[in-house]
């Protein structure tokens, strides 16, 4: 039923909820397993990481981390996972991505590190949902 499976993540607890989720399903139909983390430009502005390459280093360093961690959980289920980190729109990036690995679902957090209202899904999360083509599963 599905052979790639994404998984955008950002660290958050819904993240890893979707992790798990992810990673159950892709021992469960033994599916490529693709790890994601977007680094959110817009949040810091196109200057302010254009002037400082410390900046920007220190984001993707924060993304190998949480990618190092769906790694290891990947890996103790005996699940390969191939990771990305990569800079942009989150939302749009993680369609884009789908779409390059020709992902067959995508499992995602219904909200990410920024917070809001508790029972509401994230903007990231919806624009996946509402402008994506491909089957997403939210947790």
């Amino acid at each position: 039923m599905y052979d790639t499976i994404l998984v955008p993540t950002d660290g958050s607890d819904a993240a890893n909820r979707a992790i798990e989720h992810a990673v159950s399903l892709a021992r469960t139909f033994d599916a490529e397993l693709y790890g994601l983390y977007v680094i959110d430009t817009r949040r810091y502005g196109e200057q302010a990481l254009g002037t400082s390459g410390g900046v920007l280093e220190e984001l993707g360093e924060r993304g190998r981390e949480v990618l190092a961690d769906l790694e290891e959980r990947a890996d103790a289920d005996h699940v390969p996972v191939t990771t990305e980190v990569i800079d942009g729109r989150p939302s749009s990036k993680i369609i884009a991505y789908a779409d390059e690995v020709d992902a067959d679902l995508i499992v995602l957090g219904n909200r990410g590190l920024g917070g809001g209202l508790e029972g509401t899904i994230g903007s990231n999360a919806e624009r996946v949902v509402r402008y994506g083509d491909r089957p997403v599963i939210t947790a």
